[in-house]
């Protein structure tokens, strides 16, 4: 059973920075798409980054240049780094793996963003 613990949300002033975390348990860590999403209150969730089994990244225009999506597969942890937060990037994020791109089967629990202006 795949299992995956998000942590490192908080609270942050804009321009400020934070670095999520994923550990994932229960599956060939390697041969899956992992990614992260957002979603904030009164809207649909969104990708925000995701990197496939080749290690290509892909980033949604909002955060390209200030977030990168990185995974360590010794420790089989996902990571997003967070820099130049602001405001709008407020939102629950969420860590997510699927066996291709397209199609995200599994998800985390969430850990809250919130940026101050």
């Amino acid at each position: 059973q795949v299992q995956l613990v998000e942590s490192g949300g908080g609270s942050v002033q804009a321009g400020g920075s934070l670095r999520l975390s994923c550990v994932a348990s229960g599956y060939t860590h390697s041969r899956y798409c992992m990614g992260w999403f957002r979603q904030a209150p009164g809207k649909e969730r969104e990708r925000v980054a995701h990197i496939n089994t080749f290690g290509v990244k892909t980033y949604a225009d909002p955060v390209k240049g200030r977030f990168t999506i990185s995974k360590d597969d010794t420790k089989t942890t996902l990571y997003l780094q967070m820099n130049s937060l602001k405001p709008e990037d407020t939102a629950m994020y969420y860590c997510a793996t699927g066996a291709n791109c397209l199609a995200f089967g599994n998800w985390g629990q969430g850990t809250q963003v919130t940026v101050s202006s």
